[in-house]
């Protein structure tokens, strides 16, 4: 599908003046990330992990939290972490265990449920579970938040329920002992877009503030804000994995969350990079770790376990000390991650076969699979989204029981309209921009199906809605140098409302052009612009041609003049560093 380019405007003149000491290029990509006062801009362009991590202790439950956890050690209370089955909610499940063991809890396991046999989030059977094992404390993390009556049940079997989420609040939060979630009614945190790491991390910190009052080391942990810091790996991790806003404390966790995965000490995530091929045997990295080595290579491994198999595969991964152990649980997981891609290739041909059938006008797609595996119908649906650009739900039927996923696009608030149709599900949940859930009843299904493609058709009506490309700056490509990448550097981490800036140049002269890669998807153009100097680009999968691809090999030669909007970065190869403009999509003139 061609994408609509969209050249952001200069920022106004009051703007520039306010703040003479910005160079032009990096005012404009300021004035286009809403970074407008002094203040803001301070912490965007020099994060401090002192000064621009907020205190825990701002969530307004946090004090009878950390009171509740410390009661629960001392007493030696049964403590049970409840993850959910993602690299978030691994992530966080990894950060509260870590913690809660060091600070001496004797009784502490995790459960992280299974994702075809126990759904998203607190079940009852679950919650049965852990009252026959007599746990005492349930400690959520990603999850929780949804399920208002698994936490009343837990509360009439006499365990205490501590929340920890992040994902849409209901009208009626569960009646929970605390709840340390940035975005409920009240809530007093400043930061509103945490991960469920993120939110654990905090839940960690505030536990560690308490325990420094009478301490200043952990038994076998050392100092307490080594400790912390050495967590951060699992913040960045679920951060990017989970596509929340880096912005702001995010931004800055993520950030040093870079750093320490770049030297993790953490034998798992060792191998886990050494398989995927990001590392070496001296464990010496190719590449410097970033966001895209996250979103693209360690967090698809980490889902992988919860799609194909069971998260303990990761979890175990990234909390085993033993080498061999790390070695085979690696493996598995990349063994996971390859059967996961096999399999979604295949079902979303399958997927595309239904869409094409009848609905191809239809505002909103619906794909419905007989015993798919539920573990990626998630997947099918952004790839049918983004093939389309459309609202997408896929649904799997095992015997009586629906469940879905569902992508969504901007405009269209996807959790939203699911909470005014609550009344199909026996359970669901989610963000603007994906859901999860299962229908009460398979036989209202096309009921259902009608009622969201009704709401879609509402709450889009006469929208603009079109993929589109929000362009920075319009360049000459002699502007490309190392003093313009050393600014853009700055910015980094690149992820949501954050993204990596993008540059359009026009009228672009094509010297020489060639397909790389083992199945020649990829391209190399070597362009003129204004001047004698060729430069080279390189594109991503622009000879693929499958699916919504256009084959850019087949329309382009030599001589043609395109214009094109690309990114910079970095190319490391054998030592040597070039800058790379990746080309993010073309227009041929």
């Amino acid at each position: 599908m061609q994408k609509r380019w969209s050249l952001l405007p200069d920022p106004p003149q009051s703007f520039i003046d306010e703040h003479p000491e910005l160079p032009p290029i990096v005012a404009k990509l300021l004035f286009h990330r809403n970074i407008l006062t002094a203040e803001q801009i301070d912490e965007f362009l020099n994060m401090d992990y002192v000064h621009h991590v907020h205190d825990p202790f701002l969530f307004k439950d946090m004090p009878k939290t950390v009171e509740r956890i410390f009661t629960a050690i001392q007493n030696k209370e049964k403590i049970i972490v409840h993850g959910d089955y993602d690299a978030d909610g691994v992530s966080a499940s990894v950060i509260l265990v870590s913690t809660l063991k060091a600070l001496g809890a004797e009784h502490v396991g995790v459960f992280l449920p299974h994702r075809e046999t126990d759904g998203y989030g607190l079940n009852t059977n679950t919650i049965q579970k852990l009252a026959d094992e007599k746990t005492n404390l349930i400690i959520t993390c990603d999850c929780g938040i949804s399920n208002i009556e698994e936490v009343k049940m837990a509360n009439e079997l006499g365990m205490d329920v501590i929340i920890t989420d992040h994902h849409t609040v209901p009208e009626i939060p569960p009646p929970a002992f605390a709840i340390i979630h940035p975005k409920t009614i009240g809530e007093t945190y400043p930061d509103k877009g945490l991960a469920g790491g993120a939110v654990a991390f905090k839940l960690m910190q505030g536990l560690l503030k308490e325990y420094s009052k009478t301490h200043e080391t952990l038994p076998n942990s050392g100092p307490l804000l080594s400790f912390e810091k050495w967590l951060l790996d699992m913040v960045a991790i679920a951060s990017v994995a989970d596509m929340v806003p880096l912005i702001g404390e995010s931004r800055t966790l993520t950030k040093f969350g870079l750093i320490v995965l770049n030297k993790t000490r953490r034998i798992g995530l060792q191998k886990l990079l050494l398989e995927a091929r990001i590392t070496d045997e001296q464990g010496g990295c190719k590449h410097p770790i970033n966001t895209e080595t996250i979103g693209f290579q360690i967090a698809p491994r980490i889902n992988a376990a919860g799609r194909m198999n069971h998260a303990n595969v990761a979890y175990n991964l990234m909390m085993t000390e033993s080498a061999t152990d790390a070695v085979d649980l690696a493996f598995e997981l990349d063994q996971n991650n390859q059967e996961r891609q096999k399999m979604t290739e295949g079902l979303v041909k399958k997927a595309i076969e239904q869409v094409e059938k009848d609905q191809k006008n239809n505002p909103m797609l619906f794909v419905l699979g007989q015993q798919w595996s539920s573990g990626i119908v998630g997947l099918i649906a952004g790839k049918i989204k983004e093939k389309y650009y459309k609202p997408t739900i896929v649904m799997v039927q095992n015997g009586n029981e629906i469940m879905g996923s569902g992508r969504s696009i901007e405009g269209f608030n996807l959790i939203e309209s699911l909470q005014e149709l609550s009344h199909f599900f026996s359970k669901f949940g989610g963000h603007p921009m994906a859901c999860g859930f299962t229908l009460k009843d398979s036989s209202k299904l096309e009921l259902f199906k009608n009622s969201l493609m009704n709401l879609c058709k509402q709450k889009t009506d006469g929208k603009l809605v079109e993929p589109t490309i929000l362009i920075d700056a319009e360049i000459d490509l002699d502007e490309v140098d190392w003093e313009l990448y050393n600014t853009l550097a700055k910015f980094e981490p690149f992820g949501q409302m954050n993204e990596s800036p993008k540059y359009l140049a026009k009228g672009l002269t094509i010297q020489s052009m060639k397909a790389l890669g083992k199945d020649s998807k990829h391209l190399r153009i070597m362009v003129k612009h204004n001047n004698h100097r060729v430069r080279k680009t390189i594109g991503w999968n622009l000879c693929n041609g499958n699916g919504n691809n256009t084959n850019w090999c087949n329309l382009l030669k030599p001589g043609d003049v395109i214009d094109m909007v690309f990114e910079i970065s970095l190319n490391e190869w054998n030592g040597t560093k070039e800058l790379q403009m990746t080309i993010v999509d073309l227009k041929k003139q």
